[in-house]
């Protein structure tokens, strides 16, 4: 009886299904009458402008309305019944059957396809986006979007909602994972080449948070102040940065206010930045319920409202039809999403599901992750271990038995079986779960070493791991740190126990390694007390086997931090994470959105560090730190010589990078620059970098051009790049604290 009751009631769903696609058909066919001879748009010769605008010609104001906003999200409230042909994901706007334009299905896809487990399908789980940023690897952040866009048509979506690329301004920002670190140089043009991997495969990309949502707490409370210049050449820059190197489709804004709008109604940053300054054709959607008015929003430039039709569905009709949105900026709108949808081929290339490349993506997420983790510590040569020689292991630390934990909030990808740490049939991800993929670094370890001993403890008794280290040769301390959107961390230390843990561990043996899974900078009180240091990030699905692999020597390290790891929270710009008063609190996921329309009082975040992000502000106010930008240690050695810096349009910067150690490897030679002092600027700044391979004994000539932009400071009066006249110097070497290059010339 239930059975039979049960599919009574999917039969009745289908109907209601079947039904309302049938009137929504018959509804779309009475709104036009075009016939396949008569769509000229569909001539691929045209540009995406052209056709954009011969599809302009023919729409109703119904249909254009219809492409300006989602039709909710699932878990978020009450779904439109135009909604009915939706994949799952995270938004469904409804195409134009009639003149051959396809629904847009996105996807949350920051490190992979999120929630692919609702559809039943796979996804693959790349490094997090600060882990690739490590590789410093623009063909590698390009195989990360291809990856990810076949992966996203596979599973009937051909919109991607990833593209993170907020600087790191606050490291206990809950988002940090989700970023490509510190730089302006360095992440915009990883997410440039992340972009173009995607949108090749028919993919409608995004870049976001746009801008300054750098933290969590509050973000749909918080005004961040920050001053035109600082802005421009800071956080600014790596969108800008994107724009110039590829034809990224859309831009998301951010929750947050900036300098007292809400980013997705401030004019100054969607029109007067994006569209007019940087020549931005694409379009402008919100973040999920960001947006907060209809005709100040659209005059502004927001084009499109997600997840539903709050204010840009019968709110946006009635604001025409009474003449308070003209049916221009409408159209201004609508263009620049029809635009986008022919430039990356969504139209041209309908969706149709396959199945994925399960393998292949595995072997490229394990291969990312190899270039993704960097070596901090490897004193007296401890590693890589030799297997031969190895008769005794201690591996320890939480769920290394099992699993390597990931990401959380939009970002999570949903692994394969469920998550690790929980019983079979209860693994299913939720929101604020910390979800463990089912990469087992004890397994990997164990193939590594069949002849040897290999034993583990979970860490949650700092005696006991202690003494499982003292009885073995080596012990390796798995420790993490979980971070998630939706939330910040009060410190970088690492919870629970586990400082006291890998401090028993190393006092026990000397020959401790410690593995570090998290999402940015952690303090390390033991740095000194162990032997060797790995940062892994949250390295995806084939992390384990990524992780073994250096440990062992079949990878040789070439990863670099594009992030700072500070000694203290101390030495932070700000001290605190700026958290608002409760009453002010609407960052609850996942019905916070729901709610932005309270009210609720801003509270305030100033930047007042302004220029100095990053490695930027240690240098300018001459801190220590533990490990700083662009450090990474190898296997074997590199040795700099033989700089010449020639001026020009594009001033290039010439030196000779030999592999003095013992095995081939990949080395990344690091270019910046010191302004002429009277352009008041941080001591230095990231303008190129190479990554060579190099075999042993192996010298290679390197020439990097270096992009005046990367040289100029933004003046705020006349609204331009002003090249400074004076003298530059340019440094050379494996790491922002290590230059041993150095030349200065003048420019004009």
């Amino acid at each position: 009886m239930p059975l039979r009751v049960r599919s009574c009631r999917i039969c009745v769903s289908a109907l209601i299904v079947a039904i309302i696609s049938l009137t929504l058909s018959s509804a779309f066919a009475q709104s036009g009458s075009a016939t396949p001879g008569s769509k000229p748009w569909m001539n691929a010769k045209l540009s995406p402008d052209e056709r954009a605008s011969l599809v302009l010609k023919e729409m109703t104001l119904d249909e254009k309305i219809s492409l300006l906003h989602g039709t909710g999200m699932r878990g978020l409230g009450p779904m439109s019944p135009l909604s009915v042909r939706s994949n799952g994901g995270a938004g469904y706007v409804v195409g134009v059957p009639r003149l051959g334009i396809p629904d847009i299905q996105m996807s949350d896809a920051a490190y992979g396809v999120r929630s692919s487990g609702e559809n039943g399908r796979y996804s693959t789980a790349l490094p997090s986006d600060v882990a690739a940023a490590a590789s410093w690897d623009l063909d590698a952040a390009y195989e990360y979007g291809a990856l990810i866009g076949r992966e996203l048509r596979a599973q009937g979506y051909n919109m991607s909602l990833g593209g993170g690329v907020n600087l790191t301004r606050e490291p206990r920002n809950g988002r940090t994972f989700e970023y490509l670190g510190e730089d302006p140089v360095l992440a915009g043009s990883l997410v440039a080449q992340v972009m173009k991997g995607l949108q090749a495969q028919h993919v409608i990309g995004d870049i976001k948070h746009y801008a300054l949502n750098d933290q969590e707490s509050g973000r749909n409370a918080v005004n961040v102040n920050i001053d035109e210049r600082s802005m421009r050449e800071s956080d600014l820059l790596p969108f800008q940065i994107a724009l110039r190197q590829t034809n990224i489709a859309a831009v998301m804004c951010s929750y947050n206010r900036l300098n007292g709008d809400y980013a997705c109604e401030n004019k100054h940053l969607l029109t007067d930045i994006v569209k007019k300054d940087w020549n931005f054709k694409g379009f402008v959607l919100s973040d999920w319920g960001g947006t907060h008015s209809t005709v100040k929003a659209s005059a502004a430039g927001l084009d499109h409202e997600e997840p539903a039709e709050i204010f840009y569905g019968p709110s946006m009709k009635n604001a025409v039809e009474a003449g308070q949105v003209p049916i221009a900026e409408i159209d201004d709108h609508v263009h620049r999403i029809l635009r986008s949808m022919f430039a990356c081929g969504v139209v041209d290339d309908p969706l149709e599901r396959s199945v994925v490349d399960v393998v292949g993506g595995l072997e490229v997420a394990q291969k990312i992750a190899e270039q993704s983790i960097v070596l901090l510590k490897n004193s007296q040569s401890l590693l890589p271990l030799d297997a031969g020689k190895i008769a005794s292991i201690a591996v320890i630390g939480p769920h290394a038995d099992v699993g390597m934990i990931s990401g959380g909030g939009s970002a999570q990808v949903d692994p394969p079986g469920g998550n690790a740490i929980m019983p079979p049939g209860q693994g299913r991800t939720k929101w604020q779960d910390q979800v463990w993929f089912p990469t087992s670094p004890l397994k990997t370890i164990k193939a590594k070493v069949a002849h040897a001993t290999v034993q583990y403890d979970p860490g949650t008794d700092a005696s006991s791991a202690a003494a499982a280290a003292k009885s073995a040769d080596v012990a390796i301390v798995f420790a993490y740190q979980w971070e998630s959107e939706g939330m910040d961390l009060d410190n970088l230390s690492l919870p629970g126990n586990q400082d006291d843990l890998i401090a028993k561990v190393a006092a026990a043996n000397p020959h401790t390694v410690v593995v570090l899974e998290t999402g940015g900078p952690v303090t390390m009180p033991w740095a000194d007390q162990v032997g060797g240091i790995l940062e892994a990030w949250y390295a995806g699905s084939g992390g384990a086997d990524a992780v073994a692999n250096l440990l062992f020597g079949d990878v040789n390290p070439s990863a670099k931090l594009p992030i700072t790891f500070p000694k203290s929270v101390d030495d932070l710009p700000h001290r605190n994470v700026v958290k608002p008063p409760k009453k002010a609190t609407t960052e609850g996921e996942p019905d916070g959105w729901k709610r932005i329309a309270a009210g609720l009082p801003a509270f305030q975040i100033t930047y007042d560090e302004g220029l100095e992000v990053g490695y930027k502000w240690y240098d300018a106010k001459e801190k220590s730190v533990l490990f700083p930008f662009g450090y990474g240690l190898s296997y074997t050695s590199y040795n700099y010589s033989n700089l010449t810096v020639t001026p020009g349009k594009n001033v290039r910067v010439s030196f000779t990078v030999t592999n003095t150690g013992g095995q081939a490897g990949a080395e990344i030679a690091e270019v910046y620059a010191a302004l002429p002092q009277n352009a008041g600027e941080p001591p230095k700044r990231l303008v190129g970098w190479s990554k060579l391979k190099l075999n042993p004994g192996e010298s290679k000539d390197v020439t990097i051009e270096i992009d005046p932009l990367y040289l100029s400071i933004f003046n705020v009066e006349k609204n331009a790049w002003q090249l400074i006249s004076g003298d530059y110097a340019f440094l050379v070497g494996p790491s922002s604290q290590t230059l041993p290059l150095k030349e200065s010339v003048g420019l004009k």
